[in-house]
């Protein structure tokens, strides 16, 4: 143990102890003085210095970390004591002192053999100069040495105990920082993806719609002014509603569809958008009886739609398609087919990886918004026999509200 590593308690009664030996030497003195005592010079000179001896110890480094360095300046402490015990009685309490710093200094199995012969140099000592023992002389020493003992033992206890504790406090406060760290990195990076999927399904969908009509408007002129001015005005009309979405992203809002009405009036509007903007004819439907369902739902359910559509108009070169929502109780199934040229869904290239070369992410957006709420995505698509994109989520109790009407 450190001079570092004790503890205030430690310290004080560190202390204590060194009070101990030097009022007890003071008192040795005293009494052969006031006594005068034929030996009372002795008995000062050995006091001084045993007193000089027992001073200098504490501030030997080496004392602390040396077994070695500790025996030697015991045993140069034990043998003034013994001189000091010879010349008079009131040597023998400083025995008490001393079973302390055998215990302090010395291992164990060194430290009780010291103690016991303390003990025994005691009691010879005192019935020495007393001549005769009794059973007071032999249980005064004795007793003392069992309370160092028990006292030194219990203490070395208690501080292994709290360094254990103070030692797990610090494990638990690392994992607890690990931990901390590691929900904020998965925080971010739910946060980033989530992002992601609003950016392809709003952002970027309405920027390559505004693209495809800038395009035709652009094929449109000279010849059809009027053919231009229509692409010109629904590609408008589509950057007006990604600056809606923009700015929701900015207050963390509901999609501006979903804040104007139902599920079902949302997706009535998007098939006729994009029945406006694209040569594809989309068909809407409502089975079930609709009922209101959790915002988390409602707006997976719409982007889940959004992209499917988008996908259909840039990818499939389709004539036709259908969607439908399904009210089935416990779940909710929103459809969406298309009679395109269709693909091996196998063969989609990941989000990131070199072939994906920028596409791939909508079926891996869609996938994760259905896992998000515990649902399924399936596509079932092959050359030439169009696409099906069927999304399933689970309906917990919705929040009150009963039957929600279809859109006009």
């Amino acid at each position: 143990m450190t001079a570092h590593s004790l503890t205030p308690v430690l310290r004080v009664l560190r202390s204590c102890l060194h009070l101990m030996v030097a009022a007890l030497l003071a008192l040795a003195v005293v009494r052969a003085v006031a006594g005068h005592a034929p030996d009372a010079p002795a008995v000062t000179a050995t006091a001084a210095a045993l007193c000089a001896v027992y001073a200098v110890g504490p501030r030997l480094p080496r004392l602390r970390t040396s077994t070695g360095a500790a025996a030697l300046w015991l045993t140069a402490v034990a043998l003034l004591w013994l001189v000091l015990l010879a010349l008079t009685q009131d040597g023998v309490w400083l025995a008490f002192p001393m079973f302390f710093v055998q215990l302090h200094l010395l291992p164990l199995r060194a430290a009780l053999p010291a103690v016991t012969v303390t003990t025994a140099l005691a009691i010879a000592g005192f019935g020495l100069h007393t001549h005769a023992l009794s059973l007071g002389t032999v249980l005064g020493p004795a007793l003392g040495a069992a309370v160092a003992v028990a006292v030194v033992l219990g203490y070395e206890a208690l501080y292994r105990e709290s360094e254990q504790r103070r030692r797990l406090i610090e494990e638990l406060t690392a994992a607890r920082s690990e931990l901390a760290a590691a929900e904020h990195a998965a925080g971010v990076l739910a946060e980033r993806e989530r992002l992601a999927r609003e950016i392809h399904d709003t952002l970027a969908q309405g920027l390559s719609s505004i693209q495809l009509l800038l395009r035709a408007a652009e094929r449109a002129l000279p010849q059809r002014p009027g053919t231009a001015l229509g692409h010109v005005r629904q590609a408008r009309t589509t950057a007006v509603g990604n600056l809606a979405e923009a700015r929701r992203f900015v207050r963390a809002l509901s999609p501006p569809d979903l804040e104007a009405g139902s599920l079902p009036a949302a997706l009535e509007r998007l098939c006729a958008t994009t029945a406006r903007t694209s040569p594809l004819a989309v068909h809407c439907q409502v089975s079930g009886t609709p009922t209101a369902l959790p915002t988390a739902h409602e707006v997976a359910l719409l982007r889940i739609a959004q992209s499917a559509l988008a996908n259909t108009v840039r990818h499939a070169g389709a004539g036709r398609a259908e969607l439908t929502l399904s009210y089935m109780g416990s779940e909710v199934v929103l459809d969406v087919v298309d009679d395109g040229v269709g693909f091996v869904p196998a063969e989609v290239p990941a989000p990131g990886s070199a072939a994906a070369d920028g596409t791939g992410f909508g079926l891996a957006a869609m996938r994760a918004r259905a896992r998000a709420l515990q649902g399924t995505l399936v596509v079932e698509s092959a050359p030439g026999e169009g696409t099906a994109v069927a999304v399933t989520l689970p309906c917990p109790a919705a929040a009150p509200g009963t039957a929600v009407g279809a859109a006009p």
